[in-house]
């Protein structure tokens, strides 16, 4: 199955270089291109692309914004978003995983790792670089208020099972499906039903927003190893 890309940036050299790179591998197709968030939001309706490359910084309706569109729409249900900025700080990753985006990079990735980063997020995991991942928990622990879960979400943790919650802790401290098959001595299936079963619980949207949970309520603390 070809996963359909849609380019949001409004700098041609950088939509350039990433079309390049993907449309080199022959399970990806970039299908369209925009240069700001409101034609971005325009052709993910009509390009009907899987995931959208969405810069931050762009005129009109900017990366984030153009991000809470999509998400909000039922028809754009099964589009994901993956941020990619020069500007790869804790309030931009916060502001980008509350809007709805399923994975945030620097734009100083290398080809494989973009490449890696568009099956990832396309498969429906989350996809955050490690100092993405860095600056939202840092975030949520400086400014708990602002990334505060309702309390609807703390109490729905009391119902996740022992196995559901075991998987949410190692989603918070990184690990991918795989990792947590092998940690577990599971398959990646069953760990992605865990982790889907989770969400659904918890009312989010992705695995990003799992580790903000997770670190508001203590499941995780910084520092600490994940378990063995």
């Amino acid at each position: 199955m070809t996963i359909r890309v849609l380019l949001a940036d409004d700098q041609a050299l950088i939509r350039a270089g990433y079309k390049m790179i993907l449309d080199s591998e022959p399970d990806i197709e970039v299908v369209g291109e925009a240069v700001n968030g409101r034609e971005a939001v325009f052709l993910a309706r009509t390009t009907r692309a899987d995931v959208i490359l969405m810069d931050i910084r762009m005129p009109e309706v900017d990366g984030i914004e153009a991000t809470r569109r999509i998400a909000a729409d039922d028809d754009l249900a099964g589009v994901r978003v993956l941020v990619l900025t020069t500007f790869e700080n804790d309030e931009n990753v916060l502001l980008a995983v509350r809007a709805g985006a399923s994975g945030f990079l620097g734009k100083n990735v290398g080809p494989d790792e973009l490449i890696h980063a568009v099956r990832v997020v396309a498969t429906g995991d989350a996809m955050l670089s490690p100092k993405a991942t860095r600056g939202l928990v840092l975030h949520v622990l400086n400014q708990p208020e602002a990334a505060a879960p309702p309390q609807a979400t703390t109490t729905a943790l009391k119902h996740l099972t022992d196995r559901e919650r075991e998987v949410v802790v190692l989603v918070a401290h990184g690990l991918s499906n795989d990792r947590i098959a092998e940690s577990l001595h599971l398959s990646p299936l069953t760990v992605k039903t865990h982790v889907n079963r989770a969400m659904t619980k918890l009312g989010v949207r992705d695995r990003a927003q799992l580790v903000v949970i997770a670190y508001q309520n203590g499941l995780v603390r910084p520092g600490e190893p994940p378990p063995p």
